[in-house]
């Protein structure tokens, strides 16, 4: 039996378990647009720019567990997604990119000319070092097995993203159909090397006094959060998180002492500084984490460290730390059933809290305080999306966790304009309402996508920390270049238009804010299924603390703590 490749493609995705897909047209992707079409199990869904499409596909993946797929037209089409490759690519987010390419006929067979046929890019090289594979389709009769390389290859190991490049030739080829089957053959477990990093670990903890954990996203990217949970309740020893995994634990989990890093929770800095033995899930411990100056960071401190990259484990923190490559979801899960007893540090564990208490609430600014405010009326089980810049710290630090919500940040590529699209695909996900903060900066990078939200009906709640700045880089000008704001605020060539009239001209529910006060008009909003944004106006200039200054330990954020509190906080330890 013949099938056109682009019918192929889509009964390969529907086979998978992928119904979803998020795309611009053009020209050379007609065929596939076509073939979706027609097909009433698969959904695809428009957005206004490739790289909102990109980051509603990465959304999509972080809460669905499935790889997001993205398709775009040869040319501008196809180098319009790199953003959102890059952000897969260095969040580990299983992304399944087509794109449509010129005739084979019109290709250019000469490198050495810059185009042949119009809107000719050779978007394999351009990409190669952000995805984990990409291919260029010479022949259709290669479809069937490179599609299942991409799928591979985009969720096995450690997740990221892969690009097929199909001439529009190939598309509208037949080729012969071939039945395929449903995911894929998984490695089995080495169990004589768990039993060994299972000893490990018991032995270390047996004669440490003061053990953490340190929790990162590559737990959420193996979707091993309950095993995670139960692996933290049987050891009974403090955890903090990186940033973008500060959903693993709800706030009322008395083993949740927050965030480290630059932007991170002083208690959760000061503990990692003060421990003996570090195990450490899913991090890559970044410079971000652990400072630059890294003999400063846990400097007593033991490390174990668990990775399903090999290469991450190379980037050394300490010359002696214990490097355990290994699958997270797995060894977790063997981990549980083998220990029957649990590993208690009650003495430790009391003063940690005793700290946590000292600092609560210390750094809590007039925007942080907004973000908890929003936070409490957001409920169980929901998807939130943060942008990047001030909002993304602001909710990082403040938001209240709730019981199974999911945080979404572009963490590692830091991209502005993720949060919206990426909310637009947590919802296609989950089918439910969505909750998205942005910065008056970010929020106009895809700003268009407002379009997207009325198209579908999406219920998306959007809240604009609006100081009328770029915030983060405001801040950095005041610190490092004297106040010299150039390009960051409304007197140096930035501003922001009035987004509660672009979002009524898009048709969105809109309210106004200058009080924390005013959220109390929001109990009536944020539970329906209407999409709304909220404008929420921040005096003055905002600023981010704690914040730590270049080359200081982390334990050590500005403003620096008062050295009567410091010192009780110190003698707990």
């Amino acid at each position: 039996m013949k099938m056109r490749v682009s019918d192929y493609i889509v009964y390969f995705l529907k086979a998978k378990g992928i119904k979803d897909v998020f795309g611009y047209p053009g020209g050379m992707v007609t065929y596939l647009m076509e073939s979706i079409d027609k097909d009433p199990d698969v959904n695809q869904y428009l957005l206004y720019h490739e790289q909102g499409a990109a980051f509603a596909a990465c959304g999509y993946a972080q809460v669905s567990g499935l790889p997001g797929v993205v398709y775009a037209t040869s040319g501008p089409g196809a180098t319009n997604l790199i953003t959102g490759i890059g952000n897969a690519y260095f969040d580990s987010i299983p992304l399944i990119c087509i794109t449509g390419q010129v005739n084979t006929n019109e290709a250019k067979t000469v490198k050495t000319i810059r185009q042949q046929g119009f809107q000719e890019t050779d978007i394999i090289d351009i990409i190669k070092s952000i995805t984990k594979y990409c291919v260029y389709i010479d022949n259709a009769d290669k479809i069937p097995a490179e599609l299942e390389k991409l799928y591979i290859n985009a969720i096995s190991g450690r997740p990221g993203p892969v690009l097929i490049d199909i001439p529009i030739d190939i598309q509208r080829s037949e080729i012969e159909f071939k039945p395929i089957k449903a995911g894929y053959e998984q490695c089995e477990i080495n169990r004589d090397k768990y039993d060994e990093y299972y000893n490990l670990i018991i032995d270390k903890l047996a004669n440490a006094k003061k053990p953490i954990i340190i929790a990162g996203n590559g737990i959420n990217i193996a979707n091993c959060k309950k095993d995670f949970l139960v692996f933290t309740q049987k050891l009974q020893v403090p955890v903090v998180t990186s940033m973008i995994s500060v959903d693993l634990l709800s706030n009322d989990n008395s083993l949740n002492f927050g965030f480290i890093g630059a932007y991170g929770h002083r208690c959760a800095n000061i503990i990692v500084s003060a421990s003996d033995l570090i195990i450490c899930v899913g991090s890559r411990l970044d410079i971000r984490q652990t400072g630059t100056d890294l003999s400063a960071f846990a400097p007593s401190a033991e490390i174990i460290r668990m990775d399903t990259d090999t290469s991450e484990l190379l980037n050394n923190i300490k010359n002696d730390e214990i490097k355990l490559n290994l699958d997270i979801s797995k060894f977790l899960n063997y981990f549980n059933n083998q220990l029957s007893v649990r590993s208690v540090k009650s003495a430790w564990l009391s003063k940690c809290k005793k700290v946590k208490d000292l600092l609560d609430g210390i750094d809590r600014l007039s925007p942080n305080k907004y973000a908890y405010e929003i936070s409490r009326l957001i409920p169980s089980g929901a998807v939130i999306t943060t942008d990047v810049g001030q909002n993304q710290v602001w909710v990082a630090q403040s938001f209240e966790v709730k019981k199974n919500q999911r945080i979404l940040f572009s963490g590692g590529h830091g991209a502005m304009g993720y949060s919206l699209p990426a909310a637009i695909g947590a919802f296609i996900a989950t089918k439910k309402p969505i909750y998205c903060f942005v910065g008056d900066g970010g929020f106009q990078m895809n700003i268009q996508e407002l379009q997207t939200i009325i198209n579908y009906n999406i219920p998306i709640k959007i809240f604009v920390m609006n100081n009328k700045s770029l915030g983060m880089i405001r801040h950095f000008q005041e610190m490092y270049f004297d106040s010299n704001f150039v390009m960051t605020n409304t007197k140096k060539g930035y501003n922001a238009p009035d987004f509660t009239k672009i979002a009524k001209a898009y048709g969105l529910d809109i309210l106004k804010t200058n009080t924390i006060d005013d959220l109390s008009k929001l109990n009536d909003k944020i539970g329906n299924n209407k999409p709304l944004l909220v404008d929420i106006s921040l005096r003055g200039m905002t600023y981010v603390y704690p914040k730590l200054v270049f080359g200081r330990p982390t334990q050590e954020q500005e403003p620096l703590l008062d050295k009567i509190l410091l010192e009780k906080v110190m003698n707990l330890l």
